[in-house]
């Protein structure tokens, strides 16, 4: 009989939401680059409270060290959202160039924010964080189906890991962006999955972010993997358009929750 599935989980969108702690340390990180900065830009003035516009901007972004940019980038006075999503690579190569800071330092930048919050106030921190409904039920179910499950983020593993302390979630294995690529996790993943059962297991990707899905599909040796969109998650405008004709399925809370035997995904074992 085959194996069970071994479910990889994306973090942020997928099982967590974390938009006000996204910003509030956005925020404070961007404030810090303004000081190190020898940009002439005037004093950043960034509320406390996350701004629509960096709602609309958190689809596009995908790392951490990105989110600083993007804030920093909205407490210019002259700043064109409308341009920024019309044109997301380009408006963040400008922006790095604007800040004269790379990804590792930008990227040390909210994670020296973020271990002071854990150290200073760790409820806080928590607190700003939500595991979306039904989502802390639902893999802790996964047990009785024989599944197991993981998790792959871009966020770091030690921050991710406080969450899922914090709910009482223990996935068969962390890893955050310290990792590598999702592209190159999965496929560590399909060769050599966690656990002690043998054999080859069918791998479900569940991700927010349809540009790494795409990626996921065009990389050579992933052409097995099953891929899915949260439909919950910090979607751009017409993210769901021809997800099929790319090998993509379209996760709702509602099949989210029913048995893996309803997901949404192509060719699947028929034991499910």
């Amino acid at each position: 009989m085959p194996l069970p599935p071994l479910l990889v989980f994306d973090f942020d969108g997928v099982l967590v939401d974390g938009m006000a702690e996204y910003w509030w340390s956005a925020r404070r990180a961007a404030l810090r680059l303004a000081e190190l900065s020898s940009s002439p830009e005037p004093a950043l003035h960034l509320p406390e409270a996350p701004p629509p516009a960096f709602s609309r901007l958190r689809p596009f972004i995908h790392k951490g060290w990105e989110m600083v940019l993007m804030a920093a980038e909205l407490g210019r006075a002259d700043v064109d959202v409308d341009a920024i999503l019309a044109a997301y690579p380009r408006a963040l190569a400008a922006a790095r160039e604007r800040w004269g800071q790379g990804e590792e330092p930008l990227q040390q930048l909210l994670e020296d924010v973020r271990r002071e919050a854990l150290s200073h106030d760790r409820e806080a921190w928590l607190g700003r964080h939500r595991f979306y409904p039904g989502v802390v039920e639902r893999l802790r179910g996964l047990e009785g189906e024989g599944a197991s499950w993981v998790v792959l983020t871009t966020k770091g593993e030690a921050f991710t890991a406080e969450l899922l302390a914090s709910a009482r979630l223990q996935p068969a294995a962390l890893y955050g962006h310290e990792a590598g690529g999702k592209p190159e996790v999965l496929l560590r993943l399909l060769q050599d999955p966690p656990g002690s059962r043998p054999g080859p297991r069918p791998l479900w990707f569940v991700e927010d972010r349809r540009p790494t899905l795409e990626l996921v599909r065009r990389t050579p040796g992933l052409d097995s993997a099953q891929c899915l969109l949260a439909s919950w998650g910090y979607l751009a405008p017409n993210d769901q358009a021809g997800l099929t004709e790319l090998g993509i399925g379209w996760l709702t809370p509602e099949l989210f929750e029913a048995p893996l035997a309803h997901w949404p995904v192509q060719d699947r074992v028929r034991a499910y």
